[in-house]
């Protein structure tokens, strides 16, 4: 692996509190101490201007492999987080068939390692076939690679099977992400329950079927002791839910989603399947409470919950096109837009909420650029204007809600394991052998 010098970077790195202008040295896939010892740079990056810091970590996305390649592949959702600065996913298990095996997990890892993108880390089903009716393998999926567990795409309903989860994953110090949703109260929803579904006569799923689910899965992780993590979180009640459990002491995190705080379920007026998403897009309301949550860190982590369907699977009609839309590669430019520019978090803030928190959250060794960790390294233009445009997007699919956007911020440089595996070009220079920097 080459030695690479990015110099002149302003460096933040919330894990070390470090906010400043330097470079950084890499060698061998690690960070090296500063100066870089006794090395010569093979490679320098000039990024003067611009931010430098630990590789962005997504802990929720979809990657549709094995099962549903027609929309995404462990190789095309790799690459497109690498578009979006993001070195780390960690892919959700209702794949076909899930990730409830070790083997299933083995798959994943494999896969990734195939694919020489972002790093990919495989999240386990928390029940045999995701059908909530019986444990699965927990210690087997450990053994496989698996990094947490959840039944994503559906809730753990049996409020029995989720205490025992709770209860057995302590033993591995590893956290249960919940999609709440009470099922009973969201069928035949196709939107957010309020003024808007009325108006618009469509299905509705109130924000009561997570507020219920949060409520019950929080009293259950103070009872356990266990980690709970919710995900997607959309309704200003959950918020104000995770908050309290937090004063109590509970070991209960939140993620938020850029939709979720930057979109509002008007925008369903216009029956465009792209805003069709579970939790739906809420109220106005909800979506600045959303933003409190994590302007006061009641929400830890930012993440996408990068959900990849075929053209033809979203063109069909409102009530029958499937929830989702894809998100890696608008993480960074919706977070600047949204939350840093209108001074809702710094940037060391936001930086913290998809690196260091990310990584404590899932038990990896990443998310610093600390002497001796992992090189994974974001390299961001903080100030560039530019029109996101889905259809040069790596990912396989196109479903987004933000097609033709105006945006700020995007993703330059991108190192993994101390290689440049995506650049937009012209910062970084190979220095011949026997050669000095200039």
């Amino acid at each position: 692996m080459p030695t690479i010098q990015i110099t002149g970077g302003r460096i933040i790195d919330p894990s070390q509190n470090l906010d400043q202008v330097g470079d950084l040295w890499i060698s061998r896939g690690r960070i090296l101490p500063s100066g870089g010892g006794n090395e010569e740079a093979e490679i320098v990056v000039d990024a003067r201007g611009l931010i430098v810091c630990p590789g962005l970590i997504d802990v929720h996305v979809h990657l549709r492999e094995p099962g549903n390649e027609e929309d995404e592949t462990i190789a095309t959702g790799a690459a497109a987080a690498l578009a979006g600065g993001v070195t780390s996913v960690a892919c959700m298990p209702n794949t076909i068939p899930p990730i409830d095996t070790q083997a299933a997990a083995e798959f994943v890892v494999l896969q990734g390692r195939r694919a020489k993108q972002a790093n990919v880390f495989p999240v386990g089903a928390v029940s045999k076939g995701r059908k909530g009716e019986e444990l699965a393998g927990l210690g087997q999926l450990v053994a496989g690679g698996a990094v947490a567990f959840t039944d994503d795409g559906s809730p753990v309903s049996n409020a029995g099977l989720m205490r025992r989860a709770l209860e057995y994953s302590k033993m591995f110090d590893l956290v249960i992400m919940q999609h709440c949703q009470v099922m009973e109260l969201t069928a035949g929803g196709v939107m957010n329950e309020g003024f808007e579904s009325m108006r618009l006569g469509l299905g509705g799923m109130p924000a009561a079927a997570e507020d219920i689910m949060v409520a019950r899965d929080i009293r259950l992780a103070e009872i356990t002791g266990g980690r709970l993590h919710i995900q997607h979180i959309s309704t200003a009640r959950a918020v104000e839910l995770v908050r309290e459990g937090k004063r109590r002491g509970i070991r209960v995190t939140a993620e938020a989603c850029p939709h979720h705080f930057s979109l509002t379920d008007e925008r369903l007026r216009s029956f465009d399947s792209n805003y069709k998403m579970n939790p739906p897009l809420r109220t106005a309301e909800d979506v600045a409470a959303v933003i409190e949550g994590l302007k006061d860190g009641a929400i830890e982590i930012l993440c996408t919950d990068h959900a990849p369907h075929a053209r033809e699977k979203k063109m069909r009609e409102l009530d029958q096109a499937p929830f989702g839309i894809v998100g890696l590669e608008t993480l960074l430019p919706i977070t600047v837009t949204h939350l840093i520019e209108p001074g809702h978090l710094s940037w060391s803030e936001a930086i913290r909420k998809m690196t260091i928190n990310a990584a404590n959250l899932l038990g990896l060794s990443k998310g610093t650029l600390r002497p001796g960790a992992d090189a994974d390294v974001t390299i961001i233009d903080p100030s560039t204007s530019w029109t996101i445009d889905a259809s040069q997007f790596r990912s396989k699919s196109r479903n987004t809600p933000y097609d033709g956007w105006e945006v700020r911020g995007r993703a330059h440089t991108v190192v993994v394991h101390g290689e440049v595996r995506y650049t937009l070009g012209g910062i970084v220079q190979e220095t011949p052998a026997g050669a000095s920097p200039s």
